[in-house]
């Protein structure tokens, strides 16, 4: 997904023009009720211009700044851009990766409902083994280098039956790396809240800490809606490129709940590990190839779907959703699909074929016709599946060039970047969550001239792009680097972001080409580099 933004050098003069008069620079109106409003930029900034820290607009007052948890981190020598451009190309990250649902069912009285699917939590990237050795090469034994982890509801307290311990399990035939989730977090009805996150606390065994990891907002939910859904309550429905988790379980036994999962690429009924689903609303009418486009809207039934497994790309064929009521799939039903309804899944063009578990296999099963009722059809139990939503949150950061013992979070993350001026005043936007002042923001292996402004806001200088190009005289290709956060320790957090500088395509008049160049010709190429530079270049942001 790109989104890009082409100033010209009249655009540019005219944003160098209103910055003097002392201008806001808006946010998107989009995100106006997100973030707080901007402040004035008082005069231009430009790559040339240096700006004053003693201006009240970047400057935490000190008895706000003694209250701060980044205050008590120390500011390590500058990062060098050998050290960056080595990490990029070695990439020793860490990341945790947390998987669970939208919805959670409250529990009433004695009876615990366990969220189902249980939440995830998944470690993989080189830097977990990577740092593990650092503690034993410091002289702790095995025993304190394990990785540890609880999880929990957030606010909801620090006593032990609250919090679940993460036993993580080693996957050598996965990319996941280690694996863990928490099979028995519920909430009680003695929790008034309608929306919870989830909080993952990991650390080492010796007792240093790693960091808190919050999930998505999650809505509680007293029971499944049986209602025909309306847009009142979207937020239940499913909509076409949701992610989705299906289960199956007889006669209502927690003990054989099964979850659809895929390993390697087979489809597989698992008890022990789920995964997550886009689910796309395809048109009825497909090409000659079976290919069924896909489309926007919320999930009916009766419509075609494409279920596609979201970490490994492997897809089930096309399928019409059922609803199921009574071990019955309903032909008739054409509401929209709700959470932890009962459905079934009808392969396209079939003779009343159905996606079914037998055991831990994913088979078909050919449901019976209702002779009192032709819109029925009989299924059998393991034809019968319950629909969630649910949600990722990734954390992906590196401490191969920290010193520091300190926890990686609060974890800041990026949500939206936003490219304002062009030319020698093209200034980047971040916002997100979690900022400090102790954050700069660096593009590829150049450290940007970084702006505080909130802790949903950072600002910074766009680099000329002659400061990755070596010694080029012109350029003929795009350049694209990753945007990363780096805090002032040393710890690297990237991002799913890049920045790309494109060259205009079509030359300006005032360029010519001539066969023959003047002694000077050096002269006259930097000049005409200078021009082309600051009027001629597209500058995109990309997520």
């Amino acid at each position: 997904m790109e989104q890009g933004m082409y100033v010209t050098s009249q655009q540019s003069t005219e944003l160098q023009e209103e910055q003097s008069k002392g201008k806001d620079i808006e946010a998107p109106p989009d995100r106006t009720e997100d973030y707080p409003p901007v402040l004035p930029l008082s005069g231009s900034l430009t790559h040339l211009g240096q700006v004053d820290q003693s201006d009240s607009l970047f400057r935490i007052p000190d008895e706000q700044l003694s209250s701060c948890w980044y205050r008590s981190i120390p500011v390590q020598p500058v990062l060098t851009r050998d050290s960056l451009r080595q990490y990029l190309q070695v990439r020793p990250d860490q990341t945790v990766l947390i998987l669970h649902a939208k919805v959670a069912q409250k529990s009433y009285g004695s009876e615990k409902r366990f969220f189902c699917p249980p939440p995830c939590v998944y470690l993989s990237g080189p830097g977990w083994k990577l740092q593990q050795e650092e503690l034993k090469a410091s002289g702790l034994g095995d025993s304190a280098c394990k990785l540890c982890g609880y999880m929990g509801l957030d606010n909801a307290g620090s006593s032990q039956m609250e919090t679940l311990k993460i036993n993580f399990e080693e996957q050598p035939d996965s990319k996941a790396g280690r694996f863990g989730c928490a099979k028995t977090l519920y909430i009680s009805d003695t929790d008034k809240r309608k929306h919870f996150r989830l909080v993952l606390k990991l650390f080492f065994s010796n007792g240093q800490e790693i960091g808190s990891f919050y999930s998505k907002l999650i809505k509680v939910i007293s029971k499944p809606s049986q209602k025909k859904q309306s847009m009142k309550n979207a937020d239940l429905c499913i909509s076409s490129g949701s992610k989705v988790s299906l289960f199956n379980r007889l006669r209502s036994q927690t003990v054989s709940t099964r979850y659809l999962s895929v390993e390697g690429e087979a489809f597989v009924a698992s008890a022990r590990q789920w995964a997550a689903f886009t689910m796309y609303l395809v048109d009825d009418q497909g090409s000659a190839r079976g290919d069924y486009p896909i489309r926007d809207g919320y999930i009916c039934y009766g419509c075609a779907v494409r279920l596609v497994c979201t970490s490994t790309g492997v897809a089930l064929p096309t399928m019409v959703i059922r609803k199921v009521n009574k071990q019955y799939a309903s032909l008739d039903v054409d509401e929209p699909v709700s959470q932890l309804h009962k459905c079934a899944f009808q392969f396209k063009d079939s003779n009343r074929m159905y996606l079914c578990l037998s055991n831990e296999k994913i088979i078909q099963f050919q449901a019976s016709p209702c002779p009192k009722e032709p819109s029925k059809e009989l299924l059998s139990d393991g034809s019968c599946w319950t629909i969630i939503g649910t949600e990722t949150v990734e954390y992906t950061f590196s401490e191969s060039l920290m010193c520091s013992q300190r926890a990686v979070t609060p974890f800041p993350v990026i949500g939206s970047l936003e490219l304002n001026g062009g030319g020698d005043v093209a200034m980047l936007e971040v916002h997100g969550e979690n900022f400090s002042p102790i954050l700069k923001i660096w593009f590829g292996d150049v450290e940007a001239e970084t702006m505080y402004r909130s802790p949903k806001s950072l600002i910074c200088v766009v680099p000329d792009i002659s400061v990755f190009s070596g010694e080029w005289r012109w350029l003929r290709h795009s350049v694209t680097v990753p945007v990363s956060l780096i805090r002032s320790d040393g710890l690297i957090y990237s991002s799913a972001f890049s920045f790309t500088y494109t060259p205009e395509q079509s030359a300006l008049p005032r360029q010519r080409v001539t066969p023959e160049l003047p002694p000077d010709s050096d002269t006259l190429l930097d000049s005409i580099h200078q021009e082309f530079t600051r009027t001629n270049f597209h500058l995109f942001m990309q997520s």
